[in-house]
């Protein structure tokens, strides 16, 4: 077997990219507490008979759409699925609402007619300022339903409405969605454990 040439250097993006994840991730540990209490808010959610509803746009639509399989289906352990919509995965009601209404309009009129009191809405936004997202959360809390953001930086116009932030520490949106698929998996695991229980 020929020797094979030597690797060349990794481009500086890349190391840029493995170092700004790093520093994200080390700036985890003083968000522990908020992700315990995330969990700990789905685990009595579900135990009261609540729902979480779960939205985003574009990767933060595949981030709620994770933490919905991992709820529905199961993290590591077999046991009872949990009641978990995504209110992104209807494609004919995402375009009925955004022909008839208006895209700003696709979350917040699935969760007027779908949240009340004892359920969750969770939204993943990287910005927290998109409008859609925003305007849901505002219509969550109107139906009485407990708001949980996952966001970064600042957490945008969202925070406005959202009962528990969880902000990743960072406010590049690589990042961001780096940290809430960590985020997710850390309160998957402790529903999944109390779930199987």
């Amino acid at each position: 077997m020929p020797d094979l040439p030597p690797m060349p250097p990794i481009p500086d993006v890349l190391a840029e990219h493995v170092a700004g994840h790093l520093a994200a991730a080390r700036g985890m540990t003083a968000l522990l507490p908020a992700v315990e209490a995330a969990a700990d808010l789905l685990i009595e959610t579900f135990t009261r008979g609540g729902t979480l509803y779960t939205m985003g746009n574009g990767g933060s639509a595949a981030d709620a759409q994770h933490l919905t399989g991992e709820l529905i289906g199961h993290y590591k352990r077999d046991r009872r699925p949990l009641p978990t919509v995504t209110l992104t995965t209807d494609a004919t009601v995402m375009t009925c609402i955004a022909n008839d209404y208006a895209y700003d309009d696709v979350f917040a009129r699935q969760v007027r007619a779908l949240a009340r009191p004892g359920d969750v809405v969770a939204a993943f936004t990287t910005s927290g300022n998109s409008p859609n997202v925003v305007s849901a959360l505002e219509a969550a809390q109107s139906n009485g339903a407990v708001t949980l953001l996952f966001g970064g930086g600042d957490g945008g116009a969202a925070t406005k409405y959202a009962d528990h932030l969880l902000l990743a520490p960072s406010s590049e949106t690589p990042r961001i969605q780096e940290i809430h698929t960590l985020m997710l998996h850390m309160i998957s695991e402790k529903v999944d454990a109390w779930a199987a229980a």
